[in-house]
């Protein structure tokens, strides 16, 4: 049975500091400081994240299961990512079961801090990181568009 994630003060600290290494463009390279709009306050709320880049796509993965900013960005359906100076505008879309699987199972192979807390060891089969895949919810990555610049000149 998998342990259920609490946010105590232990782990808040921990993610000051590593917020503050990416926002410096330092820490591991695949941390990256995701910010969602709240889908009640309309505040942003900005955590650290780790994220899958894998055949040239990029995942956003929930190991806690449906914590707040995965509500928010199932709501907002576009968060911001950041390292360093880079700033990223990204949409999000939940994927099914049968793609987040294979998805999940590299992110535990991974983040060896997570296993606790997903219920599937990283020596697993595929299918077992489908089985548990809903409880994970898996999101796809893809840039939004940026709007054209107001006032440069007209095309014909």
């Amino acid at each position: 049975m998998p342990k259920t994630y609490r946010l105590g003060p232990a782990r808040r600290a921990v993610n000051r500091v590593m917020s503050a290494l990416v926002r410096a463009g330092l820490g591991p390279r695949r941390t990256y400081l995701l910010t969602v709009v709240g889908r009640t306050t309309g505040r942003p709320f900005t955590t650290p994240v780790s994220l899958v880049e894998r055949d040239g796509e990029r995942w956003l993965v929930a190991p806690y299961g449906a914590v707040s900013w995965v509500r928010n960005a199932r709501a907002a359906g576009v968060v911001t990512v950041r390292r360093g100076r880079r700033v990223e505008r990204l949409a999000v879309a939940e994927v099914p079961a049968g793609v987040a699987g294979p998805v999940l199972r590299e992110y535990v192979r991974r983040e060896a801090v997570v296993r606790p807390f997903v219920g599937a060891g990283p020596d697993e089969p595929a299918e077992a990181f489908v089985a548990i895949a809903p409880a994970h919810p898996v999101f796809a990555l893809s840039p939004v568009p940026q709007p054209a610049a107001e006032g440069g000149p007209a095309r014909a």
